[in-house]
């Protein structure tokens, strides 16, 4: 008996095995969306050309042992992140799940009986296995689709912390700019301060007035009153970085102050055609696009004939003799109401809009890079021009400062020139800020160090 079944096993093995070779495919033939591309960026120059390589931890090229601390916290403890990385577990599962269609169905089943008016003992149990013949690739095809869904998926999370990377760095340095402001508003105050206390002297023996007296007094509480609202905007910056690094804002702290450290670095830019490789969304958008064209063959799949085997196995409790058979089935639709072909439409309608959106990905990836360029190179010329108009606004301060002592200005001169000096130095600040910003986010556009080539699930 154990040689029936071993023979009747390798049969059954024998035609599963043939059957897998004989599939065939619907799916149409995959080709990647062209795009005519330049060859150069429209904004480079060669100050950017000769920079920093964008690597997958570019925000070490800033140069802070505290920044880089921060992001590899950020990107081990983000809830946000965390989020992502299980939802590509999802997609993997889901995955799984429809590639089951491919494979052959086993159950087994058995009964132990011994009957009450005989000693004998009846053992009976049947083995059943089914599989679905995928002649015209419709399950590896619905596979296909699941699989590509989950790399979308995990170039989603890719994306993820490329932006999550990004916003560490440019909150973190949103900080270190208001530690600036701060420490500048707080020495306008105090030196303000000093100044009303010498006016009020100078007030007391005559030789200024009340009315003097009143403008400073007014210039210093507008100075103080900058401070805390300075203050406010450190504490929820810091807040926010503490939540982006996952952990409470009661006892996150920074011990860096200032931006007077931090490096400038320019990244590199490839041709405009590297950046397909070098983003996720991108690589994501085509992933979702392959998806799409695989959901066409299982469409057009569903128009033809089904066939499925399955095959018994066991021992018959009646005789003890063997009990095996295979039986197949097959399926047709003949009238569905049109189902079917609405289906098969609705799937290459979807193909089509995702090959849009691909090329839209593309196109807005360029122009989030053109955008960077041009800022960081706009940025740093408007920031030399307003150290130079710092500098100026200081020999300005100076002068009338010499004029009224001399009594050749009046006060109010030298109020509105101190004034515009604050103003100036804090422009300034802001402005070294924004430089640093649009340096991280050009890091950002360029994929920050992603690279599609070697990214796997």
């Amino acid at each position: 008996m154990n040689q029936f079944y071993h023979k009747k096993c390798l049969h059954i093995s024998l035609l599963f095995s043939f059957i897998l070779l004989a599939s065939c495919s619907l799916t149409p033939k995959y080709q990647t969306p062209k795009l005519l591309l330049a060859d150069t960026w429209l904004s480079n120059t060669p100050a950017i050309e000769t920079s920093t390589t964008v690597s997958d931890l570019w925000w070490q090229a800033f140069g802070s042992d505290e920044l880089n601390t921060l992001v590899a916290e950020g990107l081990s403890n983000n809830f946000t992140l965390e989020a992502a990385a299980h939802r590509i577990g999802q997609a993997l599962g889901n995955a799984q799940v429809t590639g089951a269609s491919r494979f052959p169905t086993l159950g087994i089943n058995g009964s132990y009986i011994r009957d009450k008016d005989s000693t004998k003992n009846v053992k009976d149990w049947t083995g059943a296995a089914s599989y679905e013949i995928d002649f015209w690739g419709k399950n590896q095809a619905l596979f296909n689709s699941s699989n590509e869904l989950a790399k979308a998926t995990a170039l989603d999370y890719q994306t993820a912390k490329i932006t999550l990377s990004a916003t560490i760095v440019d909150t973190y340095f949103q900080i270190l700019s208001l530690d600036d402001r701060i420490e500048l508003a707080q020495k306008i105050a105090s030196d303000s301060e000093k100044t009303l206390t010498l006016i009020q002297t100078q007030a007391s023996l005559g030789s200024s007035s009340n009315l003097e007296v009143a403008q400073q007094r007014n210039a210093m509480q507008t100075f103080q009153s900058a401070v805390p609202t300075l203050q406010q905007q450190r504490q929820q910056a810091l807040y926010q970085l503490a939540i982006l690094t996952g952990r409470t804002p009661e006892t996150f702290l920074i011990k860096q102050k200032g931006l007077a450290s931090i490096h400038l670095p320019h990244p590199k830019t490839a041709i405009p055609s590297g950046i397909i490789t070098h983003r996720p969304d991108i690589a994501a958008a085509e992933a979702r696009l392959k998806s799409a064209n695989f959901d066409i063959g299982v469409a057009r799949a569903a128009f033809l004939p089904n066939v499925s085997l399955t095959s018994l196995l066991g021992n018959n409790v009646m005789n003890g003799n063997p009990l095996w058979n295979l039986t197949g089935t097959l399926t047709m639709p003949i009238f569905e109401g049109g189902a079917l072909t609405g289906q098969l439409k609705v799937d290459n309608a979807h193909s089509r809009e995702l090959v849009a959106t691909y090329k839209e990905t593309i196109l807005e990836a360029l122009v989030d890079v053109e955008n960077q360029l041009v800022a960081l190179d706009k940025l740093q010329q408007t920031y030399h021009i307003d150290l130079q108009a710092e500098q100026s606004a200081k020999e300005a301060a100076n002068l009338a400062r010499i004029r009224y002592r001399l009594g050749n200005t009046d006060f109010l001169t030298i109020l509105t020139i101190e004034r515009t000096l604050y103003q100036s130095q804090d422009t300034a600040l802001q402005t070294k800020l924004l430089v640093l910003q649009s340096s991280v986010n050009l890091f950002r556009a360029l994929g920050g160090g992603f690279n599609n080539s070697n990214t796997s699930i």
